[in-house]
């Protein structure tokens, strides 16, 4: 009887421990401060304006690599060096290619002096058959004899010719005049085929190449007009658009697109830019939802916004995107007109942190 009233009196102990720990801690729970928040509701483009990032490009660039594998004995041209068309930029090793050319040559006197002979055996014959002091079968013999020698002449030049190109390259020139604008490869290094050794460009004629959506792309034309914003020189140029693929197999849904720029002295090549391309206001762009720039959140390959719950805590929208417009971007799923999304937190937030919204 002792026991049992001791047992009780242990568990009802215990309960009210555990009881008084779990208040402290929903009190501890409750009593965090809620992180103080900017809203804004979703914005409906006027879809007036299509914006779109691009790079710069030179009109005329090139990376030159090697077909032949070998050593480079001396790189002529450095970074920022103007450099006509056919000046010789890299050279590399080609002790084995002039063996091989002294063996192709050595063939070739070879072949000729076969054919020489071959010849002469050939007319002397003729000339005996003529006197009926050969056979038939014997001025045929000679007549094999000859063309074999000549075909194997031919064979030797067709050699020799072979090895010659392969001696361009081994000595890279330059496909046009321009500027040399990356080495990727030092003297003593291993070239190998294909492996870029040289970029060059010819300056002063810069495009712009871009990728447009599938849901515009009906409304860029050839030879339009653009607006180009390159921030980094903070200048907005004119462009002309030059190439629209009809194709975007192997671009992911995005059309390629190219933009020749007007003559500029502080263009260069890698600058990003801004592309803004008129298009024509369709009867439901009034019904386009979008969202700020600055709100978007990026995981990875996920793009989402914060939103504020019944409950007032965050919750961490992901959204499906589609054009921007300015600094606007529009929503193609996830997120309804009606539902204001998070622009600014006095903290970082997170799924489910509480939030009191700014008046």
């Amino acid at each position: 009887m002792k026991t049992t009233t001791l047992s009780i009196l242990a568990l009802t102990t215990t309960l009210l421990l555990s009881s008084c720990g779990n208040s402290e801690k929903n009190t501890t729970s409750d009593n965090r401060a809620a992180i103080q928040v900017t809203t804004k509701a979703p914005a409906a483009s006027s879809g007036n304006n299509l914006t779109v990032s691009g790079e710069v490009e030179a009109v005329n660039n090139a990376t030159l690599s090697t077909r032949m594998m070998g050593y480079v004995n001396r790189v002529h041209v450095n970074i920022g060096d103007k450099v006509s068309q056919g000046q010789l930029l890299v050279s590399l090793n080609n002790s084995d290619l002039q063996a091989k050319r002294a063996q192709v040559n050595a063939g070739i006197n070879e072949a000729q002096i076969s054919v020489k002979n071959a010849k002469r055996d050939y007319e002397r014959f003729t000339a005996l058959f003529a006197q009926n002091s050969a056979s038939q079968k014997e001025l045929d013999d000679m007549t094999a004899r000859y063309e074999m020698a000549k075909a194997r002449l031919e064979s030797a030049k067709a050699m020799k010719a072979e090895v010659d190109a392969q001696f361009a390259y081994s000595n890279i020139t330059a496909p046009f005049s321009g500027v040399v604008t990356n080495r990727f490869i030092e003297a003593g290094d291993l070239a190998n085929p294909g492996m870029p050794l040289i970029a060059i460009e010819a300056p002063g004629n810069f495009e712009v190449r871009a990728t447009v959506p599938e849901s515009v792309i009906n409304q860029i034309k050839t030879g339009e007009t653009v607006e180009v914003i390159v921030t980094s020189i903070n200048k907005i140029l004119s462009g002309k658009v030059t190439e629209v693929s009809s194709s975007s197999s192997m671009t992911g849904g995005q059309y390629p697109i190219k933009v020749v720029l007007e003559n500029d002295d502080a263009l260069k090549s890698g600058m990003y830019t801004t592309v803004q391309f008129p298009v024509t206001q369709t009867e439901n762009a009034s019904q386009l939802v979008t969202v700020p720039q600055d709100a978007i959140i990026t995981q990875g390959d996920l793009r989402g916004v914060y939103t504020v719950s019944q409950q007032n805590t965050a919750m961490l929208r992901w959204l499906r995107l589609g054009r921007s417009f300015g600094n606007e971007v529009e929503v193609l799923s996830g997120l309804n007109a009606e539902e204001a999304v998070i622009v600014d937190a006095e903290e970082k937030l997170y799924n489910g942190a509480r939030v009191d919204v700014r008046q």
